[in-house]
């Protein structure tokens, strides 16, 4: 559970403080909590149980006379009224006396410690001690921080109190609008010029926030990686792909020969499991030459390339999802964006262990890296990614673990929304700042092509050679082969144009062409 609020605490102590309105509701409180002390009763109600022998007074402590024989059976008192025959009639041990009286104190002290609880009962600490484990072996009360360490705290009044702050938090939330969300990704995502990482560690840094996510093969070198790696260059992903740290593979499956269109993810290598059991258990039909590719590296393990001396079978395995090779070099040349694939490493089976369950969580704290927010019209791009009713279990327990937040963050977008803190504060960065004007021009085939999808306008087709131009996270203006399609009344300019083609064109819309 995470920390919880302070005015939460309050208010459910509140709501459990008894407030008799005559002296039967007075004694019924006496005989729930087991005994209360002198600040939490009414004298004048109390006299009125005491004249007739239903309720007593000792040092601070007051009992209704049901509650007496487990309170003699902690403490030596001598009292001039007595219990009901039928309760008086169980004997008590001191131990099982403890137990039951803080069961009922419990029920109205809200967070409390151990120490507290003896004060008020006049008991060893370590009485109370013993009473709450046997409390928490029943699953009455929960041990942890709540307002201080080392606390214990009913679970109905647990449940509450956390509800309360769940409330508080979602409600202290102002949401932004999605051209804010959409400067927010750019930033998160570190697709704009001033936001860019360098170097290996960099590009760790943005393969673990695409975790999984699939693009066009020949994008990501040429588009995705360079959009978001100062100086990017090829070296820096072959070096974290042998030194075991990423991985590449083909997660939606289909019995087709790869090309420059194919879709490829990249992937922490600790998380391929999870992305494989994700896959659906489709039978897909192979060619004799790959199906012995297959056998081959079945019974041998992973393999040169020359070992299996058949590129075309093992081109058709990486489009089935079935093999991936220890470097990138390999992917490049089966789509002839390199020509040797001898340094491409061993070729190897994509096989997974994991349970479902476990990859629905690992990919469900995978997507909130990547966009901070996440709410089900955002995944629609998400190919591989689970049910959202199954990603959303995954938020709830993380909100209720305190992990994330939950709560409205994006205006105009139906259903559950949930938040890393970090990202909270992030958004409201984003909304404070100023627009710049500022064009940012991505590929049609990056994660963060939204188009139409956070907003009402039409979508431009994630292919990479297709281009978009945001300005002030709007998507005003798209390259679509060699045709520019204004997408916003502020898309029809001629340095969006430019922008879009890569170099000044003679028209702001329409047939231009451009160079690559």
């Amino acid at each position: 559970v995470g920390t919880l609020d302070a005015a939460a605490i309050e208010r459910v102590r509140d709501e459990e403080r008894p407030d008799p309105r005559d002296a039967d509701e007075l004694h019924d409180a006496l005989l729930t909590t087991g005994f209360l002390l002198e600040d939490e009763v009414d004298r004048d109600l109390f006299a009125v149980l005491e004249c007739g022998g239903r309720a007593t007074a000792f040092g601070c402590v007051f009992a209704a006379a049901e509650r007496l024989p487990e309170l003699q059976a902690i403490h030596d008192i001598a009292v001039t009224i007595k219990s009901p025959p039928s309760r008086a009639a169980k004997p008590w041990t001191r131990e099982q006396a403890i137990i039951e009286i803080l069961r009922g104190r419990l029920a109205i002290a809200g967070p409390t410690t151990a120490k507290q609880l003896a004060d008020s009962l006049a008991i060893e600490e370590r009485e109370a001690n013993h009473a709450l484990i046997a409390l928490e072996s029943e699953g009455v009360v929960l041990r942890g921080t709540f307002s201080a360490p080392n606390e214990w705290c009913d679970r109905r009044l647990l449940a509450r109190i956390h509800r309360y702050t769940l409330n508080r938090l979602r409600a202290e939330i102002e949401p932004v609008t999605a051209s804010d969300f959409t400067r927010f990704l750019f930033a998160w995502q570190h697709a704009t010029p001033s936001s860019r990482l360098t170097g290996i560690d960099g590009l760790r840094a943005i393969v673990a926030q695409l975790d999984g996510f699939e693009v066009a093969a020949s994008a990501w070198e040429r588009a995705v990686l360079p959009q978001r790696i100062d100086r990017y260059d090829a070296s820096m992903l072959d070096t974290l792909s042998f030194a075991g740290e990423v991985g590449w593979a083909r997660l939606s499956a289909s019995a087709t020969m790869p090309v420059a269109a194919t879709p490829i993810a990249l992937f922490l290598r600790e998380n391929a499991d999870a992305w494989q059991a994700m896959r659906s258990p489709e039978e897909l039909v192979l060619s004799d030459n790959a199906r012995r590719a297959l056998e081959l590296l079945q019974s041998r393990g992973a393999s040169f390339s020359r070992d299996i001396a058949d590129d075309v079978a093992i081109a058709e395995l990486v489009s089935a999802g079935l093999v991936a090779s220890d470097g990138f070099a390999g992917l490049r040349a089966l789509i002839g964006s390199a020509k040797d694939a001898r340094f491409s490493g061993r070729w190897s089976l994509l096989r997974t262990e994991m349970s479902r369950d476990d990859a629905v969580e690992l990919q469900a704290r995978a997507l909130l890296r990547r966009y901070g927010v996440v709410f089900r019209r955002l995944l629609t791009r998400e190919a591989n990614a689970a049910p959202w009713r199954e990603l959303a279990r995954v938020y709830r327990r993380l909100e209720a673990r305190g992990e994330i937040r939950g709560g409205r963050f994006v205006t105009g977008m139906s259903g559950e929304q949930f938040a890393l803190p970090d990202a909270v504060e992030h958004l409201r960065e984003v909304r404070r700042e100023p627009h710049d004007g500022r064009v940012v021009v991505i590929s049609a085939a990056d994660p963060l092509n939204l188009a139409g999808i956070l907003t009402t306008g039409e979508r431009v087709r994630a292919v990479a050679t297709n281009r978009i131009a945001y300005r002030d996270g709007i998507a005003i203006s798209a390259m679509e082969g060699d045709y520019l399609r204004p997408l916003h009344e502020d898309g029809e300019t001629f340095d969006v144009a430019a922008a879009l083609a890569g170099r000044r064109v003679p028209v702001a819309a329409g047939f231009v062409g451009r160079t690559a």
